[in-house]
């Protein structure tokens, strides 16, 4: 009976220990969370000195983690396991996240340096008034090439140059359903949004045409090749061109005139935070013209703050490869929420494709 009571007691003293340690542990972290901030974005999108800068400037510590596609990044927001104060979401997955109703919406009294953002840019049909995101960064979907590795006729400012025969196991595609599925939509002369069976069907007979073509459907690993001059063609963001063409100057990128995609990056706040202030705070730090055009400097792409285009390099924004004019973008086309039937039919098509290249 002695031995009974005396392990009795011993579980309820270390039953009232672990009590005692969670609740420090959950007092630790609901202060902390004043202190810190944790960024959820794209790799290589942001410049990491401007993260030391925003901790010195505001005392609040960042935790920085990457994704590489919205869709991993949609599920780990989805699971809420992680307090992610900030993402970086495409324009198609902020709807997406705003009727699943994962993000907070956003105090503009608290960012006064959204009046730097070219109004172009905002008030877009995937957020109305901006409620719930800001624009990032912007850029198109295009061809990267090397002019010396081509024949002369080949300027890819049409979709039908990657089918021309010289370019048998020389093209490159970047891995993603929307990109590759738009672009056989786009060469038909279709939109990349299409919700039509025998339009996905067509595009996608189309792209399997190109099969001979192409070498290889790959991610990031296509920057090297392309700089290395391993690669010839390759379909992909006009911001990864750009960091291309920075190592090798004789590429050179271009947008097939029967339209592409035009695509946004943008900042929110998803439900998840645990610093609301200090992500509104880390938003409004992005946006400051002198950290907005040292950012653009460091990533490559795009940048929709006008404030920042003034302080930069007048050779970079003029060049219409990666700025095009805005009568040029009104060929373009935003990608639109396609919902789970038809990106699950894209998914499949796109899968169709893969699996012709064997």
């Amino acid at each position: 009976m002695k031995s009974l009571v005396q392990a009795t007691i011993a579980i309820v003293v270390v039953c009232a220990l672990l009590q005692f340690a969670a609740n420090r542990l959950e007092s630790a972290g609901s202060a902390g969370s004043k202190d810190t901030i944790t960024v959820y974005n794209w790799g290589e999108y942001i410049d990491p000195e401007l993260i030391k800068q925003f901790t010195k400037e505001t005392g609040i510590k960042v935790i920085y983690e990457t994704f590489d596609s919205n869709e991993a990044m949609m599920t780990k927001v989805q699971q809420g396991g992680s307090a992610y104060d900030i993402a970086v979401p495409s324009e198609y997955m902020v709807q997406m996240m705003v009727e699943q109703d994962l993000l907070i919406p956003l105090d503009h009294s608290k960012l006064p340096n959204l009046n730097n953002i070219d109004p172009y840019f905002l008030d877009l049909a995937f957020d109305p008034k901006n409620k719930y995101s800001i624009p990032y960064f912007w850029g198109t979907v295009g061809i990267v090439f090397n002019p010396t590795l081509v024949e002369e006729h080949l300027t890819f400012t049409t979709w039908e140059d990657l089918w021309d025969p010289s370019l048998k196991d020389k093209v490159f595609l970047v891995d993603g359903a929307r990109e590759v599925i738009g672009m056989g939509l786009n060469s038909i002369g279709k939109s990349l949004n299409a919700k039509d069976d025998d339009v996905l069907r067509e595009a996608t007979n189309k792209l399997i045409t190109l099969s001979p073509n192409v070498k290889a459907i790959i991610g990031d690993e296509i920057t090297p090749l392309m700089i290395n001059n391993e690669a010839t063609v390759a379909l992909t963001w006009s911001g990864q061109a750009q960091d291309m063409m920075w190592e090798n100057e004789e590429l050179d990128f271009a947008v097939p005139e029967e339209g592409s995609n035009l695509w946004f990056d943008n900042f929110v706040i998803p439900k998840t935070a645990a610093n609301i202030d200090g992500a509104h705070a880390f938003i409004n730090f992005m946006l400051e013209a002198e950290v907005s055009a040292q950012n653009n400097d460091y990533v490559g792409y795009s940048t929709p703050n006008r404030a920042a285009m003034a302080l930069m390099d007048p050779e970079v924004i003029s060049d219409e490869r990666f700025y095009p004019a805005e009568e040029i973008r009104e060929h373009l086309e935003v990608y639109e929420n396609l919902g789970p039937k038809w990106l699950g039919k894209y998914n499949e098509y796109f899968l169709e494709f893969k699996m012709s290249l064997r």
